[in-house]
């Protein structure tokens, strides 16, 4: 297993590709995975307790979570790097839950360069290949490919002293290719580089990533990269999937009052429930989304997205407008509700001049479901 890590971006990553090299990916690619029913404690610390995911061949998923909630001791458990207390894991249907790391044929990268640096951007690539005793012509085409594959083939003979942080990251996602891997796990691939690099690295990722065709599962905690990137996303928290859905489903139908405040921005608001399917918040009755926590009673919260709230200027409304932030075609609007009760609403920009600092407005519901859990 190559150990490659972060990757980091750099501009203008090339999508031309050396065709041995995509022809050499893409043969071994699509492996479908499994993780099935996977425990894992540290001393009391329960880093995973019962988890199970399948990801399809080709497929990209991303574990989505706060520190602490089991995404990366999942990653080293399908890597090989940590063992599962309880469970298996399975890769094109082969059990591989006692299989040492360097026998699963996976590509990893993380987050920190771990680039040597005594060697070039070539050899670097070549490092795996040489591991599996690839004679030296054959083994510098493929580098070369892969680097051409990645836009760097004219960093070739640089150390990594000689390259910004965001090629030295391309290198390393160019080496975890090099092996042909089944397998792509990336690690926080992202996270130590600065927001431009970052958009464009995690595009050329994906885009790289959907030509070869290689199962992937990505570990952040950057719900943006997260939504942006996979084809599935699965929210994770104390060690347990909550959540596992396509990007618009997960946000625009959370299954648990977690995964909605998680992703996304969130509303809370005050409400009381009307019979077990409905409930009225802000003067209007609605109905309950099928993801509310069940048995609910009495006072409850609401809770609605900024973009699932109507505003409107109305002199004695409901609100106040206290804040506002241009966000492009929409502006947030925040807006204190009696009850010193503070929501924010998004609204069209063209439509927002109207909405100054101290005006009087009507917040409202528009009528569509709404999650409801237990009064905070």
């Amino acid at each position: 297993m190559t150990t490659n890590a972060g990757m980091t971006a750099s501009t203008g990553a090339g999508t031309k590709a050396g065709g041995g090299a995509v022809r050499a990916a893409a043969s071994g690619a699509g492996a479908p995975v499994a993780l099935h029913d996977l425990s894992r404690s540290f001393g009391t610390v329960h880093a995973l307790a019962g988890l199970s995911l399948d990801i399809a061949p080709g497929e990209l998923v991303a574990l989505l979570g706060p520190s602490g909630c089991g995404k990366t001791t999942a990653l080293r458990i399908l890597a090989g790097f940590e063992y599962a207390d309880t469970g298996s894991v399975t890769v094109d249907g082969k059990d591989v839950s006692r299989v040492p790391a360097a026998k699963r044929d996976m590509g990893m990268v993380f987050q920190s360069y771990s680039l040597f640096p005594n060697m070039t951007a070539l050899d670097n690539v070549g490092f795996g290949l040489r591991m599996r005793k690839l004679r030296a012509a054959d083994r510098n085409r493929r580098a070369g490919e892969l680097l051409d594959l990645v836009g760097l083939s004219d960093q070739a003979k640089k150390y990594p002293n000689q390259m910004s942080g965001g090629q030295q990251q391309r290198v390393a996602l160019a080496r975890a290719l090099a092996i042909e891997p089944r397998v792509l796990l990336l690690d926080e691939p992202l996270s130590a580089l600065d927001a431009k690099v970052r958009l464009q690295l995690r595009e050329q990722i994906r885009a790289l990533q959907q030509r070869l065709g290689i199962t992937t599962l990505f570990v952040t905690h950057d719900q943006e990269e997260a939504l942006s990137m996979a084809d599935r996303v699965g929210v994770m928290k104390d060690g347990k999937l909550e959540q596992v859905a396509v990007p618009s489903k997960l946000y625009a139908e959370p299954a648990t009052a977690f995964v909605a405040e998680f992703v996304g921005t969130m509303n809370r608001l005050p409400g009381q429930m009307q019979g077990p399917d409905r409930v009225i918040a802000l003067g209007t009755v609605v109905p309950v989304h099928e993801g509310s926590a069940p048995g609910l009673s009495g006072d409850v919260d609401v809770m609605v997205r900024p973009e699932g709230l109507r505003i409107a200027v109305q002199p004695g409304g409901n609100g106040i407008v206290t804040d506002r932030t241009f966000l492009g075609s929409v502006t947030r609007i925040a807006v204190r509700l009696s009850g010193d009760v503070t929501v924010k609403v998004d609204h069209l920009t063209t439509e927002a001049d109207a909405m100054s600092l101290g005006t009087s407005v009507q917040v409202s519901l528009p009528g569509a479901p709404v999650l409801v859990t237990e009064r905070r």
